[in-house]
């Protein structure tokens, strides 16, 4: 696997865009579209929340039913969800437009949105941003690099990874690009994301790895415990590699499987480090646990909580609120028989074993908890599985930005 610099448009035949349509924002990008010039086999997964906006339920049946799938088009700024009737003919509008520009099937083009819930598109802004995505879309990074920072909403930067893998002597590029700060909690994949891949692969297998990755990447973050009604990841692979096909129990899926890994992972990372307000990207390692299921919920479970979050941004080392977020969880485990740690940049210390707390230097605990990066270990002593998980520290401006959110 080699890493390379990019993001949708790094995989051979797509092209992506990003354009200022004033949907809700005056002063900055606000459109994107994403094309390929071959069409897809698609997958995706979705919000599990029962109120689901109408670009949802678009993009499960364009999923679901289609026979292929070949362009995204995405608008920052307004949900579009609890819009209702009108909200969802607005998919349906936006789909027709730029199945006009490009000269595809409606059928074939997804849509997703993002920002305030409640309010309805103005579609004739959103129809003529089309245009405008249409007349510039490019196969070059600088496009795709535009394009991810046009999904934005209360992001601080533009999020993009690609990689590169060799299959049967052919070479095959995974990129993606997604935007998440706010409303972020595991429950399928709280954001909206989109990866490209010029892979030959099955829709079936396709899916299947989406499904499975999702699990132990982006279901394994968390900034707020809120899950929006927006979730949506979708991948789509052109062929355009030209490789031989993956196949299920091969070594060329596995090698697919790690690089679609490390795309997801590397996403959902910069997602939890770039929450609303944070300061410090923060990290629950668990392992020792009796089960892998086990291990993903005790993570969760520390990284969900808001005293955690609270201490890592007070640098305060105080391990009892780690140690209980582990006691909630609903793992049944013996707290007589299992370390935590803190780590980071400045160095790991042990805070935590065997039903008390260690001898441990007050003033080294702070440095490590002031750093961009803080790693808290739990073992469990318990077995051998383990998870991690992501989030970020609780900080005032968290408040601060979701009180002015609509304004």
């Amino acid at each position: 696997m080699r890493i390379i610099t990019g993001g949708v448009t790094a995989a051979k035949g797509f092209e992506a865009a990003g354009a200022e349509a004033g949907i809700k924002y005056k002063d900055r990008k606000d459109m994107a579209m994403i094309y390929s010039k071959a069409p897809c086999v698609t997958a995706g997964t979705f919000t599990s929340n029962v109120v689901k906006a109408a670009p949802v339920l678009w993009d499960q049946k364009v999923v679901e039913k289609s026979p292929f799938a070949q362009a995204v088009i995405v608008n920052a700024g307004i949900a579009n969800a609890g819009t209702g009737k009108e909200g969802y003919s607005y998919c349906e509008r936006t789909a027709a437009a730029a199945a006009r520009e490009l000269k595809i099937p409606e059928d074939s083009v997804l849509v997703a949105s993002t920002g305030v819930i409640g309010m309805q598109l103005p579609i004739d802004r959103i129809e003529a941003g089309i245009k405008k995505l249409a007349r510039a879309k490019a196969d070059t990074k600088e496009a795709g690099d535009l394009a991810a920072e046009a999904i934005m909403t209360t992001d601080t930067h533009a999020k993009q990874a690609a990689v590169q893998i060799e299959v049967g002597g052919a070479t095959v590029t995974i990129g993606g690009m997604c935007k998440g700060s706010g409303m972020i909690h595991p429950n399928m994949c709280t954001m909206l994301g989109f990866l490209t891949t010029d892979a030959v692969i099955s829709k079936e297998l396709l899916a299947k790895a989406l499904r499975e990755d999702v699990t132990d990447t982006f279901n394994m973050v968390s900034v707020d415990g809120d899950t929006s009604t927006n979730d949506t990841l979708l991948i789509l692979a052109n062929g355009m590699a030209e490789n031989p096909e993956i196949l299920e129990g091969t070594r060329e899926y596995a090698v697919f499987q790690e690089a679609l890994h490390y795309v997801n992972e590397t996403l959902a990372k910069m997602m939890a480090g770039d929450g609303e307000g944070a300061t410090a990207l923060f990290e629950v390692k668990v392992i020792g646990a009796a089960a892998k299921q086990e291990a993903r919920t005790l993570a969760r479970s520390v990284v969900s909580s808001s005293l955690c979050k609270s201490a890592v941004y007070g640098h305060d080392a105080n391990w009892g609120r780690f140690l209980c977020a582990l006691g909630y969880s609903g793992v049944n485990f013996d707290p007589e028989n299992m370390e935590l740690y803190f780590e980071s940049a400045a160095g790991k210390l042990l805070v935590y074993k065997d039903g008390a707390g260690a001898a441990y230097s007050e003033e080294k605990a702070s440095e490590i908890l002031s750093q961009p990066q803080v790693t808290v270990i739990a073992d469990m002593k318990a077995g051998t599985h383990s998870a991690t998980a992501w989030g970020c520290d609780l900080t005032y401006d968290y408040v601060k930005i979701n009180a002015d959110y609509r304004s």
